[in-house]
């Protein structure tokens, strides 16, 4: 008789065949890429343990000449936490909430992504109780020139602080507002949508330390950035004013950088517990298009 597919309740499913891959560390402060994994395919337990491995490791992977669907994106996402869904849900990939589409594109006179998405340094969804663990950005549609992302290294940048600069923020709180630089935004271009009063509800102010301890690896790193930060709490406005821009711009020195340049195909995964990132700009008459999900996290301490 023929052999059924069918699983008896005492039979296990096969586990997903081991992929052969690379890990291999980028040069400068931050960032690996993974070579030869194939994120179409499901991820046995111990190269997913490998993968998080290396993501706690470096705190950015870019995983090279990805061919998957937006569900297979969103499915490798889901295995470290749950998604996060944008604000601004005119920029979803239809079909798919978890997907923000980021893309300087106009089709029928229309957006179809947010085309100033990371125009200010920042960590993403900082100004929400539970922050971003991480974001996956893959890349669908890149310009000839331009459109590259940088990343800054926040354990670095508080490793490296002046003492002075170290005792100032020690203990201290700051508020994040994801309308902090939103006007701006509007007026530098037509990107941004009037808020309605559900969405506004949804970015209330939040206060978090302005130094945070990684959940997973211990160690401490900043956590301010220009796009969402606006004031540390408990200071003189022009005192807290002072502080933050001097933390703004130690955390962006160039030694502290990585700066990725797109190949097709390539999915970036970063912590948004330990970097911040920048969209360095692409023409305006060159089309980009990016699918970002994200990736909840915890309370920050």
């Amino acid at each position: 008789m023929p052999q059924s597919n069918v699983l008896r309740r005492d039979e296990e499913p096969l586990a997903a065949p081991a992929q052969s891959f690379e890990i291999r560390a980028l040069p400068g402060p931050l960032g690996a890429e993974i070579i030869g994994l194939d994120l179409g395919r499901e991820l046995s337990p111990e190269d997913f343990a490998r993968v998080r491995k290396a993501h706690l490791d470096h705190h950015l992977l870019v995983f090279r000449d990805q061919r998957i669907t937006p569900q297979q994106h969103i499915d490798f996402s889901r295995r470290f936490g749950r998604l996060m869904i944008h604000v601004l849900h005119q920029f979803h990939l239809p079909g798919h909430p978890e997907i923000l589409v980021v893309s300087n594109i106009v089709e029928d006179g229309k957006p179809i992504g947010l085309g100033d998405a990371g125009k200010y340094w920042h960590s993403d969804i900082s100004y929400m109780p539970l922050p971003s663990l991480g974001s996956l950005l893959h890349a669908q549609e890149l310009p000839a020139e331009g459109g590259d992302t940088l990343f800054a290294n926040m354990h670095l940048a508080y490793d490296t602080l002046p003492p002075a600069l170290r005792s100032a923020i020690e203990g201290r709180t700051a508020v994040h507002s994801y309308l902090a630089k939103y006007g701006q935004l509007q007026k530098q271009g037509n990107w941004r949508p009037n808020l309605s009063a559900r969405q506004l509800a949804q970015v209330q102010e939040v206060s978090h330390p302005v130094v945070r301890t990684h959940p997973e690896n211990g160690k401490r790193a900043l956590f301010v950035s220009e796009g969402f930060t606006t004031r540390i709490e408990g200071l003189p406005e022009d005192e807290s004013r002072q502080i933050l821009e001097a933390l703004f711009a130690h955390s962006v020195r160039p030694e502290h950088i990585y700066r990725h340049r797109w190949q097709p195909h390539d999915l970036v995964f970063w912590d948004n517990r330990s970097l911040i990132h920048l969209a360095a700009g692409t023409p305006d008459h060159l089309r980009r298009k990016l699918y970002r999900t994200t990736i909840e996290g915890d309370k920050p301490f």
